[in-house]
């Protein structure tokens, strides 16, 4: 990837989109996995927004939301402006091919009785992108040399042939031959060894920059999504309560929760502790009912006020915004 990044335009936003799962008899018992989501990706300048939060935070709901692999229950998901619900069939072919995914676990994307060629062939013969398998062939050999694979010691192998960074690399350069303008990349490093986890970060860094192709980089941990994103979307418990610039957020975070999460970064010092309490419910907290703010039984900060309803995700600064009553001031 050399030159000037090309211009892609697709837009992805979630606008106000919520999900709720209903069970039981009749679907009478409720649970809301999602709840008010805003958030925007793509355009005319490629970026990379991370979503982080804790397990159970709704960031799989997100991200399925964005994909179209679910429905909203209130609100909307739209690419191009037209609601993924409301797709004739070449608006949902095009999204197919734009709006790509990377996952998790690489291992379980693939089939272990076929040959990883298979993976890298198959979305090129469903697009029609190569006339010919010659073609096909060099479109994946530049697809691998792009996230730093050799191709003749990656094609030709069984899955469990590969290392889970080899596995995740050729999971990305699946993702580039249909050459894409928006990247779902969900907790992509997890499942990777420490040493690989700069080189796949690196990865992904020269998508945007050298590509153009914009990424939502889904995560629990902050200190990648310090590294790597432009903007960062904080979730917890179903609700976002934190967005804005990342070194903004994670250097200054206005929302008790998010101070909570930097709070539980380890120190690189081996002489300083651990401390996992900030994360832990408090004296403050502890007692008040958990209605409104979900935050506001484990928060420092709560207050009476902060159980009459979900506060609403108030821009406090420009391009900064926080779901809190009464938002930690700027250090």
């Amino acid at each position: 990837m050399t030159g000037a990044a090309p211009r892609r335009t697709g837009r992805l936003e979630a606008i106000d989109a919520g999900v709720v799962f209903r069970s039981g008899f009749g679907g009478r018992t409720a649970k809301a996995a999602l709840k008010d989501a805003t958030l925007s990706i793509g355009g005319d300048r490629p970026t990379i927004v991370a979503v982080v939060g804790e397990s159970g935070s709704g960031k799989t709901t997100l991200t399925r939301l964005l994909l179209g692999f679910q429905a909203p229950t209130t609100g909307k998901v739209a690419y191009r402006g037209v609601d993924l619900t409301r797709m004739d069939g070449a608006g949902r072919r095009a999204f197919r091919r734009e709006v790509q995914a990377v996952f998790q676990d690489p291992f379980e994307v693939f089939n272990p009785f076929y040959r990883v060629d298979h993976a890298l062939f198959t979305p090129l013969k469903s697009f029609r992108i190569a006339d010919d398998r010659a073609t096909a062939l060099a479109l994946i050999e530049r697809a691998l040399e792009t996230v730093g694979l050799r191709p003749g010691e990656t094609l030709g192998r069984y899955p469990h042939q590969l290392s889970g960074g080899q596995r995740q690399r050729v999971m990305i350069a699946r993702a580039l031959l249909l050459d894409p303008h928006i990247i779902l990349a969900d907790e992509p490093v997890s499942m990777v060894d420490a040493s690989l986890r700069s080189t796949i970060l690196q990865t992904l860094l020269r998508l945007k920059d050298e590509a153009g192709i914009s990424l939502v980089y889904v995560t629990h941990d902050l200190t990648t999504a310090y590294q790597v994103a432009d903007s960062v979307v904080v979730l917890y418990a179903g609700s976002v309560v934190e967005t804005g610039d990342v070194e903004a957020v994670i250097r200054r975070p206005r929302h008790p929760y998010t101070r909570a999460l930097v709070d539980a970064i380890p120190s690189p010092d081996p002489d300083v502790p651990w401390d996992l309490s900030a994360t832990e419910p408090t004296e403050a907290g502890t007692g008040l009912p958990a209605t409104g703010c979900p935050f506001a039984p484990r928060c420092p900060r709560a207050a009476v006020a902060c159980t009459a309803g979900l506060p609403p995700l108030a821009e406090i600064d420009p391009g900064r915004r926080v779901r809190c009553l009464f938002p930690m001031e700027a250090a």
